[in-house]
């Protein structure tokens, strides 16, 4: 049996593959990867098809660090 984990990435939760903070865990049938959100786009087409599970958090990216707010000046 599969246990699926929903519990919200924190800062502790690394890239696997540069190592930055994770925002996309990607379940798969042998274990599970966590990307960053520029590395999870990168290898998107990769996981998609193998993937049992995706968990997609970088809308907190908006919230956490105004990413895309308005240029200031």
């Amino acid at each position: 049996m599969t246990t699926e984990t929903t519990e919200t990435l924190t800062v502790a939760d690394r890239c696997d593959r540069c190592g930055a903070q994770a925002y996309v865990r990607v379940q798969l049938p042998s274990g599970e990867l966590f990307f960053c959100a520029h590395h999870a786009r990168a290898h998107s087409e990769a996981f998609s098809s193998v993937a049992t599970h995706v968990q997609d958090e970088t809308d907190r990216l908006l919230a956490e660090h105004g990413a895309g707010s308005a240029a200031r000046g």
